[in-house]
């Protein structure tokens, strides 16, 4: 009997240790992780730097409250506004946290602008959390399945395609689109190199905010810290979450312009975020990637990952597309491969089955040996479908 409520399926092994890469199971058995806990362990497990900052914040400070100043979260909004070109920022507790409050700032974008009803434009096969406003503005309806009736003002286009957004440009209501840089849950969606500078112009022109939520993007997925720098933009609202805390749970909006200038004291905030342990394993995640380098790792072992599977399986039969930007992969077939998570996990490989896409999101610190063990497992997963 299980006292978990069964809201997860979960595969029939269990973790009790992690190194680097690699996690090992109640057996001993060790697996490789080709998904990083989803986005979130970027630097590998039990990262040394990060079990020391841990350590020896657990043994000086976890808790105060944001009633008074704690001075690892100040380090850490001057850190990631420095790094993003952002004005400010603030702390929660996970993605769907840190997309809510970028929601409420553009409902006060909205009414500061006498707008009664504001409206969110947010794409089709979107994920942005499953909070009542974050699963309302996800355009998946299988995760809206029966949490009705939604949260209201949200309007779903077509993700890379300029068109959608522009039919609402004569909509008075609209105050901001949110979207995913690279569509993640829905299997490495990948957008046209200038789709977010035209969705910009359009938000500028129409005085609405540009959320980019990289709670799956951000903090050196893609190859870049954030997603967004590829195509030489700020947004005016940033969403992170994931691989900030390496395990540890924290997200952030970060706001720029008028966006960061429309919280004041009481009109949001959170128990726990932004504490002093979750502060400063944030700060020694973004210390690591600077001093390791870990960006160009990124990009080198991304490249070498899309390259060899587009050279592997370019006569396969079963292959619609492959899709990749830095470390974050998917491979499309033209069948159902739910079948595969369980055979992966036979071969001793994590990874996610999402549609008929199999999803990588390895440790930001994978090696060539490691992206030759997933290139090959998941060929001979491939040819064995």
């Amino acid at each position: 009997m299980s006292y978990l409520m069964s809201n997860y399926a979960p595969l029939e092994v269990t973790f009790i240790k992690g190194e680097g890469c690699y996690l090992t199971d109640t057996k001993g058995d060790q697996y490789l992780d080709g998904l990083s806990g989803v986005s979130v362990v970027g630097l590998g497990h039990c990262h040394k730097d990060i079990t020391t900052a841990i350590q020896t914040q657990a043994g000086e400070l976890l808790h105060t409250s944001n009633w008074y100043h704690i001075q690892h979260q100040e380090a850490l909004a001057e850190k990631l506004c420095q790094l993003s070109n952002m004005d400010n920022a603030f702390f929660a507790n996970s993605g769907a946290e840190a997309n809510e409050a970028a929601i409420k700032i553009a409902r006060l974008h909205g009414h500061a602008n006498n707008i009664e009803n504001p409206i969110i434009l947010t794409a089709n096969q979107s994920f942005h959390g499953r909070t009542m406003a974050t699963l309302s503005a996800t355009g998946n309806p299988k995760v809206q399945s029966g949490f009705a009736p939604l949260v209201s003002e949200f309007i779903h286009v077509d993700f890379n395609n300029i068109d959608a957004i522009k039919i609402h440009a004569n909509n008075a209501n609209v105050v901001a689109v949110m979207l995913e840089p690279i569509q993640g849950e829905s299997g490495v969606i990948i957008p046209a190199d200038d789709y977010l500078n035209q969705v910009q112009a359009i938000c500028q022109t129409n005085d609405w905010l540009l959320i980019l939520d990289e709670v799956q993007t951000g903090i050196g997925r893609t190859g870049k810290l954030f997603a967004y720098e590829y195509n030489d933009i700020t947004p005016d609202v940033l969403t992170l979450a994931k691989g900030l805390g390496n395990g540890v749970p924290i997200g952030a909006c970060l706001a720029k312009g008028k966006a960061a200038k429309l919280f004041q004291p009481g009109s949001h905030g959170s128990t726990f975020g932004g504490n002093p342990l979750v502060c400063k394993v944030a700060l020694t995640v973004l210390e690591i990637i600077e001093k390791d380098n870990i960006l160009n790792n990124v990009i080198q072992m991304g490249e070498y990952l899309l390259l060899s599977f587009k050279s592997r399986l370019k006569n396969s039969d079963k292959v619609v597309e492959i899709r990749g930007k830095g470390l974050m992969l998917a491979i499309e077939l033209n069948q159902d491969c739910s079948s595969l998570l369980n055979a992966a996990l036979n071969k001793k490989l994590l990874l996610n089955i999402t549609g008929q896409s199999i999803r990588l999101l390895p440790p930001l610190i994978i090696t060539k040996t490691e992206a030759d063990i997933i290139i090959n497992t998941v060929c001979e997963l491939i040819d064995a479908v």
